[in-house]
């Protein structure tokens, strides 16, 4: 999996990408060699924003995008809280998948069951 990482209003430094990489090195266990993960790292500059660090990640697989946004009060905060929403997300998209599988397979079956009766 391909991780890019960016900052708007904020500087990303080694530890940030340290952290960004030690968050979602499961879920690139996960999915494809072929997905992208997008970072964005934004601080929200307003004083009265209580939750002023903000993540967001897309990941990109074959044929689905995933999402989300997360926002505390400090960015390590934020980027755990995101990991484990897309960590949610993909375990989602997966075990749809084979379900999916699984109920292909077992329709084959009847129908082959049927014939040879």
């Amino acid at each position: 999996m391909r991780i890019d990482i960016r900052g708007r209003n904020v500087e990303v430094t080694e530890e940030l990408r340290d952290h960004v990489y030690k968050r979602f090195r499961r879920i690139g266990r996960q999915v494809s060699p072929l997905a992208t993960l997008d970072v964005e790292l934004t601080e929200e500059r307003n004083p009265s924003i209580s939750d002023s660090q903000i993540a967001e990640a897309t990941l990109r697989l074959k044929g689905k995008t995933l999402r989300a946004r997360e926002a505390s009060p400090e960015m390590l905060h934020s980027i755990h809280h995101l990991a484990e929403d897309i960590r949610r997300q993909v375990k989602r998209h997966r075990d749809k998948r084979r379900k999916r599988g699984e109920a292909r397979r077992g329709a084959r079956r009847l129908r082959e069951g049927s014939v040879e009766s």
